[in-house]
């Protein structure tokens, strides 16, 4: 083995991890003015309104794709 095959293979283990990040995650920023629409596979954490107060539950819930979210400013204050 050559001095160079070791820096040969982190150079490509390190070209191979950055594709990989770079590929594999994306992020989509929503306006404030603008709804979204859930996707399949949502899991997560939901506020719920219990007496007159906003609270996180403890559980993760599956949210049922095509359901809508939207920001703050579309709920009105009673």
């Amino acid at each position: 083995m050559s001095p160079s095959t070791p820096i040969r293979i982190a150079v490509a283990c390190a070209a191979l991890a950055i594709a990989c990040a770079s590929g594999c995650a994306r992020t989509v920023l929503v306006a404030e003015s603008s709804p979204v629409r859930v996707g399949p596979c949502v899991r997560g954490r939901v506020y719920a309104l219990v007496g007159g107060e906003w609270r996180l539950g403890g559980n993760a819930v599956e949210l049922p794709e095509g359901w809508y979210l939207v920001p703050p400013s579309y709920v009105e204050d009673e």
